[in-house]
């Protein structure tokens, strides 16, 4: 990709609609081969994008999903035992049991394992992969440690078998819902940016790129009455996926407009906590509608 508009015009082709700051720094993180971090609230699009960018470039995307007690070996490669207990087996039954011969047969690349990172290492036929390193802030700060050597020059170690190298960087893109702080020195390897919830405008075009057989008016309506929902004190505010699922409930059930009964009955595909629910029905859910329609009758 030659320009930022050509990026923005590749996400979009995939139905990723961006704001030039963030077409921005996906172009300079391909550009200048850095890792790019996105930081923000959940359901702002961030592990999307990386799926976008896969399908626009034509390349393989590898998810490594980060967890609370993700080690390094878990990431990188583990060794098939069940299949090396076969070997033995049958190596016994045969009797061809020399001990260093079997041991260099069974740690070798037929009962290797490849995790995320290891694979991403790996020549992809279609170039250097996508490689999504999603949610880094459920992981526990010596997994961090690791990342950061690994990131820094690309390239993991297996006892058994030595260092292995990219022989070209795959693409990363790591993401934080920060729900703790990222270490600085693993942001500082990569380009940051921060996703906000998008403006309004910009979540009627998501919107018509994700569910386009709704109707002007009904998107308006679900954009208008997402957005004042987030202004309201709840313990998790819905995310743009969640517009996009409430959307396509509503069509399902050949909803024209909204109404406090239609969003009583759908409440669930936006807000995902039951007190958040219970907050918002009955006359709050009339409250919030009146108010997002009161501030779309200008337009």
């Amino acid at each position: 990709m030659q320009s930022i508009d050509q990026v923005q015009s590749a996400l979009a082709e995939q139905n990723y609609v961006c704001g030039r700051a963030l077409a921005t720094v996906v172009f300079l993180s391909l550009k200048l081969g850095r890792p790019l971090f996105l930081e923000g609230e959940a359901g702002t699009g961030k592990t999307e994008i990386a799926k976008a960018m896969s399908a626009a470039l034509g390349r393989d995307l590898i998810r490594l999903q980060c967890y609370e007690g993700l080690d390094a070996a878990s990431a990188v490669y583990e060794w098939n035992f069940p299949a090396q207990m076969v070997a033995i087996r049958a190596a016994e039954a045969e009797g061809n049991a020399d001990k260093d011969v079997l041991q260099r047969s069974l740690f070798s690349g037929d009962f290797l394992v490849e995790r995320p990172l290891l694979r991403a290492m790996r020549p992809h036929e279609a170039g250097p992969p996508v490689l999504l390193i999603d949610e880094i802030d459920r992981t526990d700060e010596p997994f961090e440690a690791f990342l950061l050597e690994a990131l820094s020059d690309f390239q993991v170690t297996i006892p058994e078998l030595g260092t292995i190298k990219a022989a070209e960087p795959p693409i990363v893109i790591l993401t934080s819902n920060r729900t703790r702080e990222v270490h600085d020195a693993l942001k500082r390897r990569c380009l940051y940016h921060w996703v906000e919830y998008p403006s309004f405008e910009r979540e009627i075009e998501i919107l018509q790129a994700r569910a386009p057989e709704a109707t002007e008016t009904l998107s308006r309506e679900i954009v208008a009455f997402v957005q004042r929902l987030r202004r309201e004190d709840l313990f998790k505010r819905p995310g743009v996926a969640e517009t996009i699922d409430w959307a396509k409930c509503l069509l399902a059930l050949d909803a024209i407009d909204l109404s406090p009964q239609v969003i009583a009955d759908t409440l669930g595909a936006i807000l995902k906590y039951q007190d958040d629910i219970a907050r918002i029905e009955g006359s709050e859910a009339k409250r919030i509608l009146d108010e997002a329609r009161a501030e779309l009758s200008p337009a």
